[in-house]
């Protein structure tokens, strides 16, 4: 079967030869339809993150993916079924976070994650799977299915952001989301379809341009940081109940609080590369946080929960998000342009096959 990967030495794109996998006891066979491509997977081609499986000299891509149940074997799946797996899996044997349901609260070294730190992914005509990490979707979901995994991530951080204004009654109305990547625009329908009244969406992109277009579509604020820093928009705006940070600019850590109303709580997402200096007012920043009651959560990878979330929100946003979100959809034979990363690109995947030609 063919797969895409990336070389070790190399740091190159490829279509390899792979044997087609065997399930074993308790995993099922799945046909994929379509993987998304995301920017953590252009940082695991850089190398800014990620690892190769271990004694390998490439990694199979992709780790937002869908497809179909081609052999159940003997699990409580069935085939024909339309299916999304998570991403984690244990790393030689299981753990007590595995064990718990929770991988996604594991630890750096606890876990492996398919497609990025020491496992192959899911862009591949066929994958296996455990099918506890096997979730079923609607059949109409069968082209947008791909979007679950990042759609999981959100609802996860909402699920950290409201766990910590547990304590009172917390009635956001308002969410600045730092980001105007494909995850950011999703989130931001995301908080639409759930209600806040106030949206913003900061991008370092200017006039014309298609993520600000989504912006505008979905009644939102375009806050362009290249103009008011993050650090000002309280000034600048009012300031947000809730902050959902996906840049991975470090100092966002530190200007998402400044961008919080009392009360407030920020969902930091995004991870930095390398090695950042940054200059606070470490006794402002703490006294801000102690007298304003402000929350920083920290959210990475999600769990099955999510992803049945995911899948049920994403049927609940309109139909011309997807028409603008989804920039690009290409077969094997052109799949150098899902990676291609410019102003015209917001989202993209690789198609291996239909879910009417499977």
């Amino acid at each position: 079967m063919k797969a895409i990967a990336v070389t070790r030495e190399e740091r190159d794109l490829r279509v390899v030869e792979k044997p087609r996998p065997e399930p074993d006891a308790g995993e099922a066979l799945v046909e994929v339809l379509r993987v998304g491509v995301d920017g953590t997977d252009h940082e695991v081609i850089r190398g800014g993150h990620g690892g190769f499986p271990e004694g390998e000299d490439h990694m199979v891509l992709g780790h937002e993916a869908v497809g179909v149940v081609a052999d159940a074997n003997g699990t409580d799946l069935e085939e024909g079924q339309v299916v999304v797996p998570t991403v984690r899996r244990p790393p030689n044997g299981t753990n007590e976070y595995f064990e718990r349901g929770e991988p996604d609260m594991a630890p750096p070294g606890e876990y492996v994650e398919r497609g990025i730190e020491g496992g192959h992914g899911f862009m591949a005509e066929y994958v296996t799977s455990p099918a506890e990490y096997l979730v079923a979707i609607p059949e109409e979901l069968a082209e947008l299915g791909f979007l679950v995994e990042p759609a999981s991530i959100s609802e996860k951080a909402f699920e950290l952001a409201e766990a910590a204004r547990s304590s009172f009654e917390w009635t956001p109305e308002s969410a600045f989301v730092l980001g105007n990547g494909s995850l950011g625009l999703l989130t931001l329908a995301m908080l639409d379809d759930a209600g806040y009244d106030d949206l913003y969406c900061a991008g370092r992109r200017s006039r014309p341009d298609p993520t600000i277009n989504v912006v505008d579509a979905l009644d939102a604020t375009y806050v362009n940081t290249e103009e008011t820093a993050v650090a000002d928009f309280a000034d600048a705006y009012d300031p947000a109940d809730f902050v959902y940070e996906a840049t991975g600019y470090a100092r966002h850590a530190f200007d998402s609080v400044r961008a919080l109303a009392p009360n407030g709580v920020a969902a930091l997402l995004g991870v930095p590369g390398g090695e950042w200096d940054v200059e606070v007012d470490a006794a402002a920043y703490h006294r801000e946080v102690v007298l304003e009651n402000k929350a920083v959560v920290g959210s990475v990878n999600s769990g099955v929960e999510h992803f049945e979330d995911g899948a049920e929100t994403l049927q609940s946003l309109p139909e011309w998000l997807f028409d603008d979100l989804v920039t690009g959809v290409y077969g094997l034979d052109e799949f150098e342009k899902a990676f291609v990363d410019d102003e015209t690109t917001i989202k993209t995947a690789v198609e291996f096959t239909t879910y009417e030609e499977r």
